[in-house]
């Protein structure tokens, strides 16, 4: 079984991701907080094994959070936000920091969730698997490449960077 912690500020979103995760047979939400003080707490209680994590919350921000948590206590981490998505600063600073992986939530709050269903359930079966040491001491910029259904890293492979 699968333990997941939800973290989100929005009531709206933590009870539906508590829902599309909690149909699958398993996965068990056992915990959702609403600011990343709360998830400290609920994290040394409850012990999961994946947090999914907002980036725009009170108290602090997802970002400076998982860099807490991945200094202090490294855990398998997808970002769902609205600010997470494909190439922006968040998204490569989140992932650079450790996270697993992201999903973009609609902008529309809660409306749209649904039909991401099947990829958030999917990052947060990939999280579980993940061997999240400590990210931030990372000794190869490989290990800290996003892991989804879309990308499968060879043992051998070259990143190569062009720029004008």
């Amino acid at each position: 079984m699968i333990r997941v912690v939800v973290v989100d500020d929005s009531l709206l979103i933590r009870n539906i991701l508590a829902e599309v995760l909690n149909a699958e047979k398993d996965i068990d939400v056992v915990g959702m907080a609403a600011d990343p003080l709360e998830a400290r707490d609920m994290i040394k209680r409850l012990k999961p094994d994946v947090l999914t994590l907002d980036v725009e919350m009170p108290k602090m921000d997802g970002v400076s959070f998982l860099k807490n948590l991945m200094r202090l206590r490294p855990m398998p981490v997808v970002m769902i936000s609205t600010l997470t998505e494909k190439g922006t600063d968040i998204t490569l600073q989140a992932l650079a920091l450790g996270a697993i992986d992201y999903v973009a939530k609609p902008s529309t709050g809660g409306v749209g969730l649904n039909e991401l269903a099947s990829e958030i359930v999917g990052k947060v079966r990939i999280a579980a698997c993940a061997n999240v040491g400590n990210a931030l001491e990372s000794t190869s910029p490989a290990d800290r490449l996003p892991v989804s259904n879309n990308f499968r890293p060879k043992s051998d492979f070259i990143i190569a960077i062009g720029a004008s």
